[in-house]
Parts: C-alpha cells; sequence; structure tokens
C-alpha cells in the first residue's frame, strides 16, 4: 500500500510539473503506457490522438489542436485549477504504438481516461456531430469529470479591424460622394446586400461558427477527402460553402427568369436568358436535392439526379 501511495505521489508530482510547462502534456507511448495506462491513478487524462507532422496532410488536425490548446490553457490558468484532470496529446508519429494498441485509425479524436476503470462508449467525443470548438469539448469534459472549465479565449482584433475598415471605406465613399447620396436609395444595391445576408445565414454559416465543424474529413485509411458530412445532424465547412454556391446559383437562375420576362429587351436575348435561368434553377436545384437525399437517408424524391 505504501509503494502504492508513493508511486501514485510521483506519477501527481511529474504530471503537475509537465503541466506547469505546457498545458498540452506531449505523450509518446512509454509515458502513455506509465502514466494513462498502468495504475495507479487517481486523475483523468483528456487525450488529443492528433497527426499534426505536415507530411500527414491534415488541415483539421491544426485547427483541433488549436481548439484543444484554448480548452486547456483555460483550464491551466484558472483559479479552479487542480490535479483532478490533466490534458495531453499524442501524435501519430510519436505514438503510433498507441493508436495500434488502441486500434485507432483516425485522427483528430478526443479521448477521456477516467480516474478509475476503463473508458466508456461515452468517453469518446463525438468530434463529426459536436464541432471541435473549445467551448463543445469544456462540455464534454464537464459531462465526463464534473470540472467546469470556463474558456477564455485570446483577444482577436481581427473582427474588430475588419469591422472597422468596412465602415471607414463606406464614409469614405459617402463623404467623396457627399452632393450625390442618390446610391443610397439604390434599390438594387440594397436587394443584393439583403440577398448576400441571407444566402450566407441560410448556407449554414451561424451553425459553423456556434459549433466550430473542420473544414472537410480525410479518411485516413483510404486518404479520400469528404466535404458533404453524411449525417442530418452535422455539416463541414466546406459543405456549406457548397450550399452557397448552389443557392445562389438558383436565386440567379430565378432572377434570370424574372428579367426575360419583364424586361424590354429583344426577343431574341430574352430567349437567352430565359433558357440560361432555366437551366441554372433546374441543375443546381437537382444536385442541391442530392445533398439533401444523402444527409436524409430514406427521403424519396429526386430531381434529374438520382
Amino acid at each position: 500500500l505504501y509503494c502504492s501511495y508513493t508511486l501514485l505521489s510521483e506519477k501527481l508530482t511529474q504530471m503537475m510539473e509537465w503541466a506547469s510547462k505546457r498545458s498540452v502534456i506531449r505523450m509518446n507511448g512509454d509515458k502513455f503506457r506509465r502514466f494513462v495506462k498502468a495504475p495507479p491513478r487517481n486523475y483523468s487524462v483528456v487525450i488529443m490522438f492528433t497527426a499534426l507532422q505536415p507530411q500527414r496532410q491534415c488541415g483539421v488536425c491544426r485547427q483541433a489542436d488549436e481548439e484543444f490548446q484554448v480548452l486547456a490553457n483555460s483550464w491551466r490558468y484558472s483559479s479552479a485549477f487542480t490535479n483532478k484532470v490533466f490534458f495531453a496529446s499524442v501524435d501519430f508519429d510519436e505514438g503510433s504504438d498507441v493508436f495500434q494498441m488502441l486500434s485507432m485509425n483516425s485522427a483528430p479524436t478526443f479521448l477521456h481516461f477516467p480516474s478509475k476503470g476503463k473508458p466508456r462508449r461515452s468517453d469518446t467525443y463525438e468530434l463529426q456531430v459536436r464541432g471541435f470548438a473549445a467551448e463543445q469539448l469544456a462540455r464534454w469534459v464537464a459531462d465526463r469529470t464534473d470540472v467546469q472549465i470556463r474558456v477564455i479565449r485570446p483577444p482577436n482584433y481581427a473582427g474588430p479591424l475588419l469591422l472597422g475598415f468596412l465602415l471607414a471605406v463606406i464614409g469614405g465613399l459617402a463623404y467623396l460622394r457627399r452632393h450625390n447620396l442618390e446610391f443610397l436609395f439604390n434599390k438594387n444595391v440594397w436587394a443584393f446586400s439583403a440577398l448576400c445576408f441571407v444566402l450566407i445565414m441560410t448556407s449554414g454559416q451561424m451553425w459553423n461558427h456556434i459549433r466550430g465543424p473542420p473544414y472537410a474529413h480525410k479518411n485516413p485509411s483510404t486518404g479520400q477527402v469528404s466535404y458533404i458530412h453524411g449525417s442530418s445532424q452535422a455539416q463541414f465547412v466546406a459543405e456549406t460553402h457548397i450550399v452557397l454556391l448552389f443557392n445562389a446559383a438558383i436565386t440567379m437562375g430565378m432572377v434570370l427568369l424574372c428579367e426575360a420576362a419583364t424586361s424590354d429587351m429583344d426577343i431574341g436575348k430574352r430567349k437567352i436568358m430565359c433558357v440560361a435561368g432555366i437551366g441554372l434553377v433546374m441543375l443546381f436545384f437537382s444536385w442541391l436535392l442530392s445533398i439533401f437525399r444523402a444527409k436524409y437517408h430514406g427521403y424519396p424524391y429526386s430531381f434529374l439526379m438520382g
């Protein structure tokens, strides 16, 4: 019993020393087996299994690592920090034996190793459903460890600077044309601005901002890249861009049809606009419906494409 207590004390001391230097402890196979797998252990370890080396070409891993660092830093530098839970990472090129030991074939993956017993199914983070935003990871950690982490992000001045630049440009244009502000009352300008805003919102950009999903998913076994998520409960960033493009094309087709019916141009040009509008609506609506069918399995309707 004394030896077990001494060993646990040494492990805790070592883990605290590593955590004081880096919020996310880097582990290889030996460290993992000694400090995570082997008893005794009265602390939880949340590990991100990743592949950050450039030759692995895992862009999602880099994005997930940034969010994981935000979460770990928020915990390490909070007043509530204790030795109850630690954050660590295992890179494939430094701990491939750990990947083999756990039969793991994808990255990034987040696992929670509880202080007692073996990991359960709920100790594997549902990355494809919840995304890898630090706030979502913090909720999962709270569910598994009862440790509440208030995520504190470093200040990001890009948004305010961009907004300030945009306002300065608008103010400069208004000043230069201060004697002729009719463009502010142009219906087409306001209609185009409103349409862009609607397309951005309906494509799922707000969901991306809240959940922080990966841009796409690359299967580490086959190398195949998926841009459309197979579930109706999640999406990729690339998927929202595709949906935005398709909705914009359908809208353009409808605008062309309206112009063909109401414009004063000659009949030949109006016929071309009509055919182009019908083509855009039919083609891109069919593709959009195909995406919907792929995400909502069993949906019975299709158009042009199965």
